[in-house]
């Protein structure tokens, strides 16, 4: 991959930081102080659709939320091939000082053998949720169930540049590889 800096021709996309260790330390607090993330759905003809989740995720940025399976964004998960953008950010701070993290990828069920694994991180996340629901009460045939997001690709708000009389927003492209390995050595 050739790095480049942020263009209008790569969507204004910084390439050139994606292994920069205080990107991977930005994006990780930023998915540990934000305990609410967007995402975003289509249905198989198109029609978008966003949803606002409580998520837990691990060590491998995999986020997890528990949604009714008839809700429209997990029908649009089901219909779609899994098919999911995120973002995740603080709403609360001020005007054009916000930071967010995005993220293209799958989702789908957690397989049955993961629920105990998810459900700790999830009451790891959540005093009110700690030890509500167990693995039997997300059986197949559950009305809820939780579900995984694997990121694929993922970004971190980058700084606003002058373009004539306005200012662009961009975004750094993180490799989350690379991130997975700091992710183990920031933990150990």
């Amino acid at each position: 991959m050739i790095m480049k800096l942020p263009t209008a021709d790569n969507s204004w996309t910084d390439s050139t930081q994606e292994h920069n260790p205080e990107l991977f330390q930005k994006a990780s607090h930023i998915l540990e102080t934000n305990l609410y993330c967007t995402l975003s759905t289509a249905s198989p003809d198109g029609e978008p659709w966003v949803s606002p989740v409580f998520f837990a995720f691990d060590q491998q940025w995999h986020l997890y939320w528990c949604s009714a399976v008839a809700s429209k964004h997990s029908q649009n998960i089901e219909q779609n091939h899994g098919k999911v953008a995120v973002a995740i950010f603080d709403s609360t701070v001020s005007e054009a000082t916000g930071k967010g993290l995005y993220f293209y990828g799958i989702a789908q069920q957690v397989q049955t053998e993961l629920l105990p694994i998810v459900l700790e991180l999830t009451y790891q996340r959540s005093s009110k949720l700690r030890k509500m629901k167990t693995s039997e009460d997300f059986a197949v045939d559950s009305v809820r169930q939780l579900y995984q997001f694997v990121p694929e690709k993922a970004w971190l708000t980058g700084e606003r540049l002058p373009v004539g009389d306005h200012l662009v927003d961009t975004k750094i492209a993180i490799d989350l590889k690379w991130c997975n390995l700091q992710e183990k050595l920031y933990k150990n």
